[in-house]
């Protein structure tokens, strides 16, 4: 089953297909983007875990108020985790995922229209989402809403009879604001409820258990069948005179879980020359557990809810990330079009403090707390045409 991970190798993608968001602090009216083709490479490698595999994608207009896009990812998954090795043998899959996206511009507002499909032996994932937004204010300023609904069927390998089903509902609402010439902010709010089977059906919890010589038995976790989950994220981004750029996030979480997490980030654009641009950031995040997550249960069946699984215990992580953009002269491009080519490393350190390594020595309840680190790696070319 594909992990969370995956996600932040997806946000180039996002950016790239979605469409929405006006770049240049000079734009003064809503236009389609350009054509474009992409090839991506993403890899992601830390705690036991390889994710690898390519992404293609491709966007055309058939006219100044019309435009398609498609892609393609691909994730290969090798798992030999902390979660594996306690109760399981590592395993490997490949996920695929394809999406298909419509945006008509009329006047100064843009609709969009994506469906998206995510297959793998054990997990169907269908969504389809529904986006509007519209420039105002003497196209200083832009609103944008958009609705999404997802169904996921989950099944098991290795038990022809299990299957269970999900479903996610997303609104999300958003402003960009040009401040000045060289300043521009983004304020975005997002609203989900899940409901259904949430759970990963291969994970378990362990609690004491006296009767087994190792003191410690495990069971399947149980999670509640409804999480509703609130974001909101402050953006702003700095153009300075020569031709460089100063980048701010921040995001606030919370959910029907307990949940509570805060993410803050920071980056620079350095452009070398014509043709080369630096970019370096700094990211911090932080969340609190959930209200029914333990490392350690007192005896089975302690309470009605049981998580163990790392991503709802209180942890941290931080992100070191450089990127290199080379844009290719006309010398090295395809006739009239316009390439560019770009490689992006992060190095993130996770450290959990509630969760301990089960793999460790130390005695049941007395292992050290788990941290590792990670590299994700994206490398892409793009053509403009």
């Amino acid at each position: 089953m594909a992990v969370v991970v995956t996600k932040m190798l997806k946000c180039l993608l996002k950016t790239a297909t979605t469409g929405l968001i006006l770049c240049s602090p000079l734009s003064l009216a809503a236009v389609l983007e350009p054509d474009r083709a992409d090839v991506l490479y993403h890899s992601y490698e830390g705690g036991g875990m390889k994710i690898d595999g390519p992404s293609v994608l491709l966007r055309k207009k058939t006219s100044e108020s019309l435009a398609f896009t498609g892609y393609y990812y691909l994730d290969s998954i090798s798992s030999a985790s902390v979660d594996v090795l306690s109760t399981a043998s590592p395993y490997s899959e490949k996920r695929h995922e394809g999406q298909v996206g419509v945006e008509y511009l009329n006047d100064k507002t843009l609709m969009t229209f994506n469906a998206r499909q995510s297959d793998e032996d054990d997990y169907l994932a269908q969504s389809f989402s529904v986006n509007v937004s519209q420039d105002t204010f003497g196209d200083l300023t832009n609103l944008s809403l958009g609705v999404s609904y997802g169904d996921n069927e989950i099944r098991r390998n290795g038990d022809d009879q299990f299957e269970e089903q999900s479903q996610q509902y997303r609104i999300r609402a958003g402003i960009s604001q040009i401040l000045t010439r060289n300043l521009t902010a983004q304020l975005n709010f997002e609203a989900i409820a899940d409901e259904g089977y949430l759970n990963n059906p291969y994970r378990t919890v362990r609690y004491i258990d006296t009767t087994n010589p190792s003191g410690v038995g495990y069971q399947s976790e149980i999670y509640p069948e409804t999480r509703n989950s609130f974001s909101t994220k402050l953006s702003a981004s700095y153009f300075l005179p020569y031709r460089a750029a100063l980048f701010f996030h921040y995001r606030y979480f919370n959910d029907s879980w307990e949940i509570d997490a805060n993410d803050v980030e920071l980056g620079y654009r350095h452009p070398i020359g014509d043709f080369l641009e630096l970019e370096f950031k700094v990211r911090y995040y932080q969340q609190t557990q959930a209200e029914f997550y333990s490392d350690l249960f007192p005896y089975q069946d302690a309470q009605n809810y049981l998580a163990r699984d790392k991503e709802l215990s209180d942890f941290n992580d931080l992100t070191l990330g450089l990127g290199v953009t080379y844009l290719m002269p006309e010398s090295l491009s395809f006739g009239d079009t316009r390439s560019e080519a770009s490689i992006q490393w992060d190095y993130i350190t996770f450290d959990y403090n509630n969760f301990r390594d089960p793999t460790a020595d130390g005695g049941v309840g007395n292992e050290p707390f788990y941290n590792f680190s990670a590299n994700v790696i994206r490398a892409f070319y793009s053509v403009y045409f």
